[in-house]
């Protein structure tokens, strides 16, 4: 496989050395393999490159490039990627905005000083200016309906929180699957090839990794949701009378 440095491959890209770190910084250009002090890239890094330049072309922004990238990546369609918010919500045209006033946290979302905090720490918003910038439109929606509904948002972003802890766990022993392996006693003796090796492996284990967390969830969820959509039917079906218990005292 082809390798080269960032000159060369600005050369054979016709992209600059600028914008080829620009891309990196913005997520949309994978980080070279380093060996000793240099980075290299291979020829995906030029395709990536070739098709950064051609949605670039064609009118796409970086945000957009990045989100159906991220989508390929993942095996995600087009669509998951342009889906509007609930119908209705505050927030639908919120792509368009990308920010959000204290005012209309408040009042759309009951959030307080504690809930803004939070939600900075958590990236689903990042103070721009006097505004809010909205990291994730979907999510804001989906919190707002809830809000709607009666749940409080500080009990939503500590849930969050809690996730979060979780997940970390998780990507922790996936990552352990590898690191278990050539971590030990020997580390200081491992090569640089060694190295590159491990970057690989653990790249390769990302969308696997995805996968795995996304489809165990989504089958917990369902069956969590037809469990308690079976205790509302029995309720329903046999709904209890409040004087029940007076009448048998």
């Amino acid at each position: 496989m082809t390798e080269y440095r960032i000159n060369e491959l600005a050369n054979v890209s016709g992209v600059s050395v600028r914008n080829i770190r620009v891309y990196q910084d913005r997520g949309l250009l994978p980080a070279p393999a380093i060996r000793g002090r240099t980075g290299w890239y291979s020829d995906e890094h030029l395709v990536r490159l070739n098709l950064i330049s051609r949605m670039l072309e064609r009118g796409y922004t970086f945000a957009t490039i990045s989100e159906l990238l991220h989508a390929a990546h993942y095996g995600m369609k087009v669509e998951h990627v342009l889906r509007e918010s609930p119908k209705n919500s505050r927030f639908k045209n919120i792509k368009r905005a990308a920010t959000i006033t204290i005012t209309e946290l408040r009042r759309s979302l009951g959030a307080s000083d504690r809930s803004i905090a939070v939600s900075q720490k958590l990236g689903l918003l990042a103070k721009d200016g006097a505004h809010y910038a909205v990291r994730n439109p979907e999510v804001l929606a989906g919190a707002e309906a809830l809000v709607k509904a009666g749940v409080d948002i500080d009990v939503l972003l500590d849930m969050w929180v809690r996730v979060e802890q979780d997940l970390e766990d998780v990507a922790h022993s996936f990552v352990s699957l590898i690191t278990d392996k050539y971590f030990d006693e020997n580390l200081p003796g491992l090569g640089d090839q060694t190295f590159t090796r491990i970057a690989e492996l653990i790249q390769t284990v990302r969308p696997m990794a995805h996968e795995i967390v996304e489809s165990a969830f989504s089958k917990a969820l369902d069956d969590e949701i037809s469990r308690a959509v079976g205790q509302a039917g029995e309720y329903f079906e046999n709904p209890r009378d409040p004087n029940s218990d007076a009448a048998t005292d």
